[in-house]
């Protein structure tokens, strides 16, 4: 996205300006957004890798997305025990990693297939960050990615943001060129979270292909507690005496 961000800043304004001189403008003027780009070639100016659709008359296709639809059934039926450790978790965003593991697990327990965490360009191992899950389908070895998702039944149509890529050269874990999902999970909303009769309880599952997905620039500027709290910047102290 940023390549894409620098090219279409480059078209409006050909005369050398400073990098921020050029950026603001362009990032204030709403004509300009970057809307409906086609997550495609986001990944593959970012990466250089190609997003490749899933093709249900393929047999390698065919057979992962069957065993990722087995392995989301056999997920839900475990998560949605109440003997299972999510139904001690209040908040919802501290439960999709047990969805990765969980699938992880048998995903790489299906016959033919590997699947573990992808790797970053320095070979490490980063849990936060798209994708999720990489499954290599060991006959062709070919690579898919997979990012499961958890959402509330009746938010299918929301406009609020649940999906981010940030384009980063040492993080960045799309290192194949590869088939794109995201695997949903839909729950029931949760009230009376600390009664001892409450549960999450998830209803479905959808495998959703990536390769006509859009997505949008969203820009925003960021500053850390350190770049606050420089001794030269404070103003006054206390203590509350």
């Amino acid at each position: 996205m940023i390549v894409l961000a620098n090219a279409a800043m480059a078209q409006l304004s050909p005369a050398p300006k400073a990098a921020v001189d050029q950026l603001i403008p362009w990032l204030l003027d709403e004509d300009q957004q970057l809307r409906g780009v086609p997550f495609g070639e986001v990944i593959l100016h970012t990466t250089g890798k190609k997003v490749f659709r899933f093709d249900a008359n393929n047999p390698v296709d065919q057979r992962v997305a069957k065993a990722i639809g087995a392995a989301s059934n056999e997920t839900m039926k475990r998560l949605n025990a109440p003997s299972s450790a999510i139904q001690n978790v209040d908040r919802i965003n501290e439960v999709s990693s047990r969805f990765e593991d969980n699938l992880r697990g048998l995903l790489n327990a299906t016959p033919g297939l590997r699947c573990d965490f992808p790797l970053t360009n320095e070979g490490k191992v980063q849990r936060s960050g798209y994708p999720d899950l990489r499954i290599v389908d060991l006959e062709s070895n070919r690579v898919f990615y997979l990012d499961p998702k958890l959402y509330a039944a009746g938010s299918r149509d929301s406009s609020f943001r649940t999906f981010y890529f940030e384009p980063k050269k040492a993080t960045n874990k799309v290192r194949d060129d590869a088939v794109h999902f995201i695997v949903s999970f839909q729950h029931e909303p949760r009230s009376g979270s600390h009664s001892a009769n409450v549960i999450w309880k998830f209803t479905r599952w959808d495998l959703v292909g990536l390769s006509q997905f859009q997505v949008k620039l969203k820009a925003e500027f960021q500053g850390s507690n350190r770049d606050m709290y420089r001794p030269e910047a404070i103003v006054a102290s206390g203590s509350g005496d």
